[in-house]
């Protein structure tokens, strides 16, 4: 259920009220908000063809010790398929 109702609500709603639903709803624990803005960063640089490209995190999130994750990482982990124009990670 959660996917199918991402993607409805990647198609019918802003990117960040889908985001907000999605990160709040589909994830145990709620993902904090201050991830949407990470998470639009990552779609962009995947949807721009830069699954590599290193996002900052917010303060006190690490990936792997970093400041920073590639966006294919973000995407994994936040289940972000549903938002990408090619639909893979």
């Amino acid at each position: 259920m959660g996917a199918s109702s991402a993607v409805d609500m990647a198609a019918h709603a802003p990117i960040e009220v889908a985001l907000s639903w999605h990160l709040q709803s589909n994830h145990y624990p709620p993902v904090p908000q201050s991830m949407i803005p990470v998470c639009i960063a990552a779609i962009d640089a995947i949807n721009e063809d830069d699954s590599s490209r290193s996002i900052e995190l917010p303060a006190s999130v690490h990936w792997r010790g970093e400041d920073f994750a590639p966006a294919w990482a973000i995407a994994e982990a936040h289940h972000l398929d549903p938002f990408l124009s090619d639909e893979e990670v």
